[in-house]
């Protein structure tokens, strides 16, 4: 009896050159299904030719080109991304004629930042700025201007002279508004200096 039990497990279990041929035999059909989706322009004419090591090593190729493909894509993207977001940002500080002047005012402990956008049609004096600043108690340590496309962006650092008085944002804010509102509807310095 044993015998006949060693017999049948033997025939239903495949032998190793079975297994051996059915691998080989899917392994060839996936090396097809691989080459078959490779776009022809990259493959050599006589693709049936090809052993399976050269038909992986295209496909390994292949792979490669995309890799890089999407790296340069990614690339291009990004500057694109980039460029975009530079053209909305000029466009928001640079072409809205109808936002200038902007003032802005930033307490920075024992100074002042004032930063001033105007056109460069829609100009005033710098030292009407400065002016304003000292007579409300602060000590101007810094102060330059810029011009970028039609716009003029000045930008002063003040200190304040007596620390027990300080300078009071508000009211500096305040003043440098009413000194830019004829810039505000038009006019210019010389308007301004007509109307006082």
């Amino acid at each position: 009896m044993k015998n006949t039990n060693t017999t049948i497990t033997a025939s239903s279990k495949p032998d190793r050159k079975t297994i051996e041929r059915n691998r080989r035999i899917h392994m060839k059909g996936l090396c097809f299904k691989l080459v078959s989706i490779i776009p022809s322009k990259y493959l050599k004419p006589t693709k049936d030719m090809l052993s399976q090591q050269d038909q992986l090593d295209l496909a390994a190729t292949y792979i490669k080109h995309l890799r890089e493909r999407i790296e340069k894509l990614k690339g291009e993207k990004e500057q694109a991304m980039n460029m975009m977001r530079t053209t909305q940002t000029n466009n928001e500080i640079f072409n809205v004629e109808s936002q200038v002047p902007i003032l802005e005012i930033k307490e920075l402990g024992s100074g002042i930042e004032v930063m001033l956008i105007s056109g460069v049609n829609k100009n005033f004096m710098l030292y009407e700025v400065i002016s304003v600043l000292e007579e409300e108690g602060a000590e101007v340590v810094a102060a330059n201007f810029s011009t970028v496309a039609n716009k003029i962006f000045y930008t002063v650092h003040a200190k304040v002279k007596i620390s027990r008085v300080g300078v009071e944002s508000t009211r500096v804010y305040q003043r440098l508004q009413e000194l830019i509102e004829p810039l505000e509807a038009g006019g210019t310095y010389r308007d301004r200096k007509q109307n006082y």
